[in-house]
């Protein structure tokens, strides 16, 4: 059976792909720096036997797999390859050797699943009809987001996929465990850059002052209104403001300038939008009738995940037959941000989380945290499903 092949080749492979996981892990790369990440993917597809191009987003590798009747229906498959500005504080062997870079988020596992799925498929090649693209994504922790890049360069044409899957670690699920959620699942992500401008003066004689930090109190509580009064409360939303730096004041001194950061998140594309303008147009009212004056600049970031409803309840079930209905469980919204969203807005998509946690051995940390890691059993479950899953989808083409 199709399932028992599946299984006994993730079992097969998964020493090699353990051995990649921990060679990824050991040499990270920035986004938009991968480029011994881009040559290593590469070198190992051709080794497979695998046809692949590289230089995508910069080093993003693509490859794509024929089954029988190439071009019956093809579907993608995404891994994120890029890392994050983290010191990695941990006693293993294959702890990172660039200083101060880490796969803090899994990305090395995501990697190194889809180079399993490579080589299963690869072996599989006259179990499905159609083709299988597989796309090894640079830059998913930094904007504009690796996934917009290759959007534009045309990694959904030629040909073009009618479905594409992703999975993330998720150290909270333990190992062997997998999730699910169809629908709204991720938040986009803006941030939010203020600068208010007032006239500094000594903190004993306010009234001959224009106080940019009053004015900044008021804007920040005010600004709260877009997410409790002004929308929706069937979309969800977060507005937070995580850094507030004022320049030259002191305990007496009022200054000049203050500079607020912050992110705004939602799930709603087109209240997004609307919602940036009310933003801007309140804080600078507020501004205005203080007497002082407001910069407001949005750097907008990745849209919301939505899970194409249709393919993610059937991957679930699909799931359910390849891991047995008790490791398959079902998630809740995520007010995180991911950039295979800009992959949810363009077709039906599926992006599902990846058990990588095991309290008995002590791997709970967090992804972003310097002590993050996953119980490598992981890799079979990863790569396993996601052949599953592609091979299934294809059998299901109209």
């Amino acid at each position: 059976m199709l399932k028992e092949k599946i299984q006994s080749l993730a079992d097969e492979y998964l020493s090699e792909m353990t051995a990649i996981r921990r060679h990824l892990h050991q040499y990270p790369e920035l986004s938009f720096h991968e480029v011994e990440t881009g040559k290593f993917i590469s070198e190992k597809l051709t080794e497979f036997g695998i046809e692949n191009e590289q230089g995508w987003a910069g080093n993003g590798v693509i490859a794509l797999i024929k089954g029988k009747n190439p071009t019956r229906k093809v579907i993608a498959l995404r891994a994120d390859i890029d890392a994050l500005p983290i010191t990695e504080d941990s006693a293993v062997p294959y702890k990172s050797r660039n200083e101060g870079i880490m796969h803090a988020c899994g990305h090395d596992v995501h990697t190194s699943c889809l180079l399993g799925v490579a080589k299963i498929l690869t072996k599989l090649q006259n179990e499905f009809e159609g083709s299988v693209k597989l796309i090894f994504q640079p830059a998913e922790e930094k904007l504009p987001g690796g996934a917009s890049i290759l959007i534009k360069e045309g990694v959904l044409k030629n040909p073009s996929p009618t479905a594409i899957f992703g999975q993330h670690v998720h150290p909270p699920l333990e190992v062997g465990k997998v999730g699910f959620r169809p629908g709204m699942y991720m938040a986009s992500a803006d941030e939010l850059y203020i600068t208010i401008k007032g006239k500094g003066g000594h903190g004993a004689l306010p009234h001959d002052c224009i106080d940019p930090i009053l004015i900044a109190s008021h804007l920040i509580i005010g600004l709260q209104q877009i997410v409790s009064r002004y929308m929706d409360p069937t979309i969800p939303a977060v507005l937070t403001f995580g850094k507030i730096n004022s320049t030259g004041g002191a305990t007496n001194i009022i200054p000049n300038e203050v500079k607020l950061e912050g992110t705004f998140r939602t799930m709603n594309e087109e209240w997004r939008e609307k919602a940036h303008q009310q933003m801007a147009t309140m804080a600078e009212g507020i501004a205005s009738s203080m007497g002082g004056f407001c910069e407001f600049h949005i750097e907008k970031g990745y849209p919301f995940l939505h899970n194409d409803e249709v393919l993610t309840k059937k991957a679930k079930l699909l799931a359910e037959e390849y891991l047995g209905k008790e490791n398959v469980v079902d998630l809740p919204i995520r007010m995180t941000a991911e950039d295979f969203a800009f992959y949810s807005q363009q077709m039906p998509a599926c992006f599902y989380r990846l058990g990588t946690g095991n309290v008995a051995k002590g791997i709970t940390s967090s992804v972003h945290t310097n002590t993050f890691d996953v119980d490598e059993d992981c890799l079979l479950t990863g790569m396993g499903l996601m052949s599953w899953l592609a091979i299934k989808e294809l059998k299901n083409a109209h």
